[in-house]
């Protein structure tokens, strides 16, 4: 690999220090390097990403990776996270280690996994991809709201709940896994389907295929009131929406593709990370 596009979370590195640091080792062997430039709210700004990228190195935790990942969708470049941040699930490199990580790209082509991402359209009108997961949940006052799954236009079930998680295999790790949700392995291509505190003794985990079509209904409230819900992609873009609207989910055709140095398995890498959690 010859060119380099360096994304850094500007929370971790606030001087850019450490990003200059990674530039400079990547131009010390004759290898050509550009720093991502970011609007005043962090987001990469359209347009600016030059051609012919063979990695995107990514300075932070998981959220700055799965920012990264969805603001690059059409570009296809392969990421590499350098972990700047806590556990570091989909980060593949700690921070003190990133010269040796980056020894092996310059002498050779490293796998890349590829992983499953979905798209969500709300209310027939607005469109968004999320790496980890959609999540659909009530707004305002704590109280419970009715939604209703449904799969490929028939009912599956239907929950009186905080919310329902619709994740993902990479995100079965997040907000799936605290919700109580089964953890999966992350190459796969699945929906996992996790109620929110729901108002039921059986709320199991539901496992589709990613080929389904998902579609997510706020019902009406008790005595026909009008309920309110928010509609989070990757915990990050955020959709109001009310009784009567729809969120439909479905496997995106992009993909993440995610540079791969270690030979650990998934499970062995979870259970190093899960140590004293």
């Amino acid at each position: 690999m010859d060119n380099f596009y360096i994304i850094t979370n500007r929370l971790k590195d606030q001087d850019f220090r450490i990003t200059r640091e990674i530039q400079a080792y990547i131009e010390s062997h004759q290898k050509h390097c550009v720093i991502s430039r970011k609007d005043a709210e962090g987001h990469i700004i359209p347009g600016s990403v030059p051609e012919g990228m063979d990695c995107a190195l990514v300075l932070g935790g998981d959220g700055t990776l799965i920012r990264a990942a969805r603001e690059l969708g059409g570009y296809n470049i392969p990421l590499l996270g350098i972990n700047m941040g806590t556990l570091g699930y989909l980060t593949e490199v700690e921070l003190p280690y990133f010269r040796s990580a980056l020894d092996k790209l310059f002498s050779g082509e490293p796998d890349v996994e590829e992983r499953m991402m979905m798209r969500g359209t709300v209310a027939g009108k607005i469109e968004n991809v999320a790496m980890n997961d959609i999540v659909v949940t009530r707004e305002g006052n704590l109280r419970v709201v009715h939604f209703g799954i449904y799969v490929n236009g028939s009912l599956l079930n239907s929950y009186l709940a905080d919310g329902v998680i619709i994740s993902t295999p990479t995100g079965s790790t997040g907000y799936n896994l605290s919700a109580g949700g089964p953890v999966v392995d992350p190459t796969a291509s699945m929906f996992v389907i996790t109620p929110i505190c729901s108002h039921a003794l059986n709320t199991s985990s539901i496992v589709l295929p990613a080929e389904d079509i998902i579609e997510v209904e706020i019902c009406e409230g008790r005595y026909g009131r009008t309920e309110q819900a928010l509609v989070y992609f990757d915990g990050a873009d955020m959709v109001s929406v009310s009784t009567g609207d729809r969120v439909v989910i479905q496997k995106a055709e992009e993909t993440t593709r995610l540079i791969k140095l270690s030979k650990e398995s998934f499970m062995k890498v979870m259970r190093e990370k899960m140590k004293g959690n």
